[in-house]
């Protein structure tokens, strides 16, 4: 018999493991657009959406162990171990009654990516790449905080940097497994949603209509 870490650490990879949830990683430079998409498939296609960001603020708002140990570790510029914002997922995923969800800014780079596949023994069904050049992310960003450009410029190009070097090699690993779906990001909202919807339309729906429209 194992100990009762054990038992208890496989009963919680037992309940993933059960549930069978569909999970979507959603990935994209600061400015892409994809917290607006992100809702859009919420309400459209029924998934939850689950923001590491938020988790983790969440955590440190309840006051918990937990989340002193995760503020403490933030004040002193550390980074939150994978395995902590993992465990913040996987209880989200198990306490909500849904099985797909939206994965939103995670993994930021491959560590986060191996832990997470190591931890949760799930794979992401694909990855929602909202791709966006520099300049446009820029625009966008910037016409949000009018009145602050010098300030901001340098800060917004530190943080599209660090997204390219940290998330891009996670997006080439499941494109090299086929699961990476690919938006193009710059077009308007609309345009983007359209393209979002044909990947998120059940296989079925799109052979119905096509064989409808061959008759």
């Amino acid at each position: 018999m194992g100990s009762t870490a054990e038992a208890a650490t496989m009963s919680t990879h037992g309940s993933l493991a059960e549930k069978k949830p569909t999970v979507v990683f959603v990935l994209g430079g600061p400015g892409s657009g994809k917290g607006t998409q992100c809702a859009n498939i919420v309400e459209h296609f029924g998934y939850t959406h689950l923001s590491a960001g938020d988790l983790l603020r969440a955590e440190i708002k309840s006051g918990s162990e937990n989340g002193t140990m995760i503020q403490n570790m933030i004040k002193e510029g550390k980074i939150v171990p994978s395995e902590v914002t993992i465990k913040l997922l996987e209880k989200a995923i198990l306490g909500i009654d849904n099985d797909k969800f939206l994965i939103d800014g995670f993994p930021r780079n491959e560590e986060n990516r191996a832990a997470f596949e190591a931890v949760t023994k799930i794979e992401p069904e694909f990855v929602l790449f909202f791709d966006c050049p520099e300049g446009e992310m820029e625009r966008r960003l910037l016409s949000r905080n009018q009145g602050r450009e010098d300030d901001n410029i340098e800060t917004i190009r530190k943080r599209f940097k660090v997204f390219l070097d940290s998330s891009l090699p996670v997006i080439e690993y499941y494109a090299a497994k086929g699961k990476v779906k690919k938006i193009d990001a710059a077009k308007p909202v609309q345009e983007v949603f359209e393209a979002v919807k044909t990947i998120f339309t059940p296989k079925d729906n799109k052979v119905k209509h096509h064989f409808c429209a061959i008759l």
